[in-house]
């Protein structure tokens, strides 16, 4: 055990211009529930749950904005409904708390408020809010709504600047959206595509922490890559195989048994730690390449439809469920967020880039993907079951 553990030493975490806030998950989970922290060497080692990070802490300024007392960004506590444009236009305009220089968060930004203490309320009834439901932000600090910004009570997708490099559905200009409902990542259209007009999402605004999100990789020569604002190491190649959860927990300890690259301290990366990494100016669409920058060797694979793309990347975070279900994990679209659409007035299923690359979903732990021919879900989202794993460690440690 003495061996498992991490000394980190060096910079704090508060002290990184891209601190990572903690995920929140401090439960341990099995293919489908609950268990016990599991020891070293025992099925299922080396998730979430068992690395902490920096963990969350907000100061509730008593004046409607909360600060964050490990990324130093400073949080608008309620929350508008708004269009990207009337968005941009109350954001110049906002003196809140005697401020003005507020902004609309992008993508790493709004996504660093996401907690996995949450338990998503999708799949049932969607008028409703089911017992065991919990947000995926922290409410004692933050407004929240559930179905704030549409009919669904999933419809509680928060607004970032970032803007997909392609096109959903293929033909919709998309932004990026964290939702604090259900706890995922999506593209959504910037107009909505019967009305065509103007699409309104949930509107936190931000301000501070210039640079916050901004990577600084460094090629170390050795087959891994550090990134000194987060504090983190990466190896430079993925597994370059997919796997199921329980696989890719007990691949990571067996890279770690090998001695990778020098190194017996790999895990596999929470979902917060894997996003730090997404480059959200890249996609199979605009840049023929996957979504990260081009320092790290990104697998090829061949999709759905049979068309070159890359993978989705597994997390050590589990996605829980309101009834208690512990079934999926979180992962990460590195190539395009592919889904099985069915249009009216058609009669067959198109395989389309639903969410761009750069959604964050989850998968089954374990099964069959051959069991989801048409996927899952509203949109068809494509269920593979085996995904990649890309693994990290901390640069301090020793």
């Amino acid at each position: 055990l003495l061996c498992a553990a991490l000394t980190r030493t060096g910079i704090a975490a508060e002290d990184r211009s891209y601190a990572i806030v903690d995920t929140g998950q401090t439960a341990f989970y099995d293919t489908q529930s609950e268990i016990a922290e599991p020891a070293v060497g025992a099925s299922f080692y080396g998730q979430d749950a068992q690395y902490a990070g920096a963990q969350p802490s907000y100061t509730d300024n008593g004046d409607g904005t909360v600060t964050d007392n490990v990324t130093g960004l400073m949080w608008q506590q309620g929350f508008d409904v708004l269009s990207y444009d009337d968005a941009v236009v109350s954001a110049d305009a906002s003196t809140l708390a005697g401020y003005s220089d507020w902004r609309i968060p992008d993508i790493k930004e709004m996504y660093s408020l996401i907690l996995f203490s949450g338990a998503d309320p999708s799949g049932g009834d969607e008028g409703s809010v089911p017992a065991g439901a919990t947000p995926f932000v922290d409410t004692s600090v933050f407004d929240f709504e559930y179905g704030s910004n549409g009919e669904r009570i999933i419809d509680t997708q928060y607004l970032t600047t970032s803007i997909y490099n392609g096109v959903t559905m293929g033909r919709d200009e998309t932004v990026f959206g964290v939702n604090l409902a259900d706890g995922r990542i999506k593209g959504y259209p910037m107009d909505d595509p019967r009305t065509r007009e103007a699409n309104a999402l949930s509107v936190r605004l931000v301000r501070g922490a210039a640079g916050y999100g901004e990577n600084d990789f460094a090629d170390n020569g050795d087959g891994t890559i550090s990134d000194s604002p987060t504090g983190l190491m990466w190896a430079q190649d993925d597994s370059g195989f997919g796997m199921n959860w329980e696989d890719a927990l007990a691949w990571a300890q067996d890279m770690n048994a090998a001695e990778y690259i020098g190194h017996s301290d790999w895990r596999v990366p929470n979902a917060k730690e894997l996003h730090s990494i997404l480059d959200y100016s890249r996609s199979p669409q605009a840049t023929n390449s996957a979504a990260i920058d081009p320092v790290f060797n990104c697998s090829e694979i061949t999709d759905e439809g049979g068309s070159p793309n890359y993978p989705f990347y597994w997390t050590g975070t589990t996605h829980m469920k309101s009834n208690g279900q512990a079934d999926n994990a979180v992962y990460l679209c590195f190539g395009e967020g592919l889904g099985f659409m069915l249009f009216p007035f058609n009669d067959d299923v198109e395989l389309l880039d639903v969410h761009g690359a750069g959604a964050q979903r989850s998968d089954p732990k374990a099964g069959d993907a051959a069991d989801y021919p048409e996927g899952h879900g509203p949109q068809g989202d494509v269920i593979r079951i085996e995904n990649y794993v890309r693994l990290v460690r901390d640069m301090d440690a020793t």
